[in-house]
């Protein structure tokens, strides 16, 4: 059983709700998700650090990092968290650890493709293999269920419109569903991985 750790910046909650759909796909898998929210707590003056965040990111199987786009990239909480992991860079800690990514805006397009990049290439800066999506966009085969509705496959996307009276955060039922699709993606995508490294060790 491969562990896989989620670990995210939400703001309003959405990206929460992503992170939550992933679990629930890599629970579905048969797999364990360990659910790592970053929060403003965890930052004094301007420096990320939890080092029981750390000892449970360097004991998963594989990583998925999560923020919300803000202004064309990830949140600032989360760019804080990418700094204080440095220390696992330098030690090359997560060598060889499945890694994907996903994100979240109000606006259908939003530039969350800016927030994929940064996030693959801080994995390829790790060390780490990166998994896209791979469900082909529903509304290419004739389907209503809103999988990959947002057509991307670096990872994985999220669009929930604005709102500003204070009303509890929605995930729209098609990037649920592709959320938890792609945890079991990720889930399977570990233990194939983890199981040949196992191989060519023995």
């Amino acid at each position: 059983m491969s562990t896989i750790a989620i670990v995210y910046f939400s703001g309003g909650g959405h990206t929460h709700l992503m992170a939550e759909a992933i679990a629930t796909g890599v629970h579905t898998a048969g797999h364990t998700a360990d659910l790592l929210r970053i929060t403003g707590e965890q930052i004094t003056a301007g420096r990320w650090q939890d080092d029981g965040f750390m000892a449970r990111l360097s004991a998963a199987d594989a990583i998925m990092f999560g923020s919300p786009t803000y202004m064309s990239g990830v949140a600032a909480q989360f760019k804080a968290f990418i700094d204080g992991a440095s220390s696992a860079w330098f030690v090359q800690q997560w060598k060889d650890k499945i890694a994907a990514g996903f994100t979240h805006s109000s606006s259908p397009s939003g530039d969350k493709q800016g927030t994929l990049l940064y996030l693959s290439i801080n994995a390829a800066q790790h060390g780490m293999v990166w998994v896209g999506a791979a469900d082909m966009p529903s509304q290419y085969q004739g389907k209503t269920d809103g999988i990959n509705r947002l057509g991307s496959f670096l990872g994985i996307m999220g669009q929930s419109p604005m709102t500003m009276d204070g009303s509890p955060a929605t995930l729209e039922s098609g990037d649920r569903l592709t959320s938890e699709l792609f945890g079991q993606r990720i889930a399977v995508a570990a233990e194939r991985w983890t199981s040949q490294k196992v191989a060519v060790a023995a």
